[in-house]
């Protein structure tokens, strides 16, 4: 596949290792996911649910990734399945804020002498 082929379906790779917030991952040859691709984890089945987002940051050769988990890698193991979503890790963000900061006077703050 080139870097400029488009995917119209989600790849579907196997975690092979978990070591802390590092995960390795599986994916079928010549369907490696491009690197800072968000991979998205979910998991109901067992004591802890799974609900992660990882990001890509090397290939590692066998066909093979290895992704670091944004949030806790509690209750991922080995054999669960990682999708790649074929875009970037992204925030969603209202239109509008909720808070905005002061506004800052262009002159320098006056110390007083007490």
């Amino acid at each position: 596949m080139t870097a400029t082929a488009t995917r119209t379906e989600k790849t579907v790779g196997t975690i092979v290792q978990v070591i802390g917030p590092v995960l390795d991952v599986e994916f079928p040859p010549e369907q490696l996911p491009e690197l800072y691709n968000a991979l998205t984890v979910f998991d109901d089945s067992g004591p802890i649910p799974v609900h992660l987002v990882a990001e890509v940051q090397q290939h590692i050769g066998r066909n093979q990734v290895r992704a670091v988990a944004m949030s806790s890698t509690d209750g991922v193991s080995r054999g669960m399945q990682a999708v790649d979503t074929g875009s970037a890790v992204s925030v969603h963000h209202r239109s509008s804020p909720r808070w905005s900061p002061r506004p800052r006077s262009s002159k320098p703050a006056s110390r007083s002498s007490t």
